[in-house]
């Protein structure tokens, strides 16, 4: 019989009791947990930044795809959502005495972005594809934190997101399933999924380098 390590024990509860998130490949595990708590402001900090950069990718994508139909009207209430959340996480840095500052990037969001395709239209397929990723990937930490966080405010932020983050990633599988079939979507959202678990496989060198999408996963 083996016995496991306390660590070991931790990310098999971890893995019991976090539900699955549709969409990943591997879950997060409980080394980014450990460091996010630990570090709660620049978590939050980076928190900001991701919930403005995924307005601007919503905005981005309605000037892409000018014309495409139903599109503006799918993702200009998104857009305008995320910087909602933008905002509710500004007040709370602000009632702890900080703002918005600039932190060095993991560069998950580029990483996933060079697996985009260029030509059309598996440019736009693989760009709902990888926003979805990344709303998934948001929604499953932010649950992490509102079910495990020490801190009673940001469990009670994380938790009043993640039906709206939730809604984020369905909506870019709905703009997916409206416009390819599932035979074509699966098996592309599926190599996608790899990928953005490889890029966060690893353990953190520095523990302040802690990001809402800094390495942390079980192995896929």
């Amino acid at each position: 019989m083996v016995l496991s390590s306390p660590a070991q024990a931790g990310d098999q509860s971890l893995q019991k009791t976090v539900a699955s998130i549709r969409w990943l490949a591997a879950p997060t595990s409980a080394s980014w947990l450990d460091q996010a708590n630990a570090r709660p402001i620049e978590v939050l900090i980076d928190h900001a930044h991701c919930e403005r950069k995924a307005a601007g990718a919503a905005v981005q994508l309605m000037f892409r795809y000018l014309c495409e139909p139903g599109l503006g009207e799918a993702l200009s209430p998104l857009a305008r959502e995320e910087l909602q959340h933008f905002e509710q996480v500004l007040a709370v840095l602000k009632r702890r005495g900080r703002y918005l500052e600039p932190l060095p990037s993991p560069g998950y969001g580029a990483k996933l972005a060079k697996q985009v395709r260029r030509p059309e239209p598996d440019r736009m397929l693989d760009s709902f594809l990888v926003a979805g990723l990344i709303e998934a990937r948001s929604h499953e930490r932010m649950a992490l934190l509102a079910e495990h966080s020490p801190d009673q405010e940001l469990r009670q932020l994380y938790g009043a997101l993640l039906a709206s983050e939730a809604r984020h990633f369905g909506l870019y599988w709905m703009l997916c399933e409206e416009r390819w079939d599932r035979s074509v979507v699966i098996p592309r959202l599926e190599q996608l999924a790899a990928h953005e678990a490889q890029i966060l496989t690893g353990e953190l060198e520095n523990p302040a380098d802690v990001r809402m999408h800094s390495v942390g996963v079980f192995s896929p």
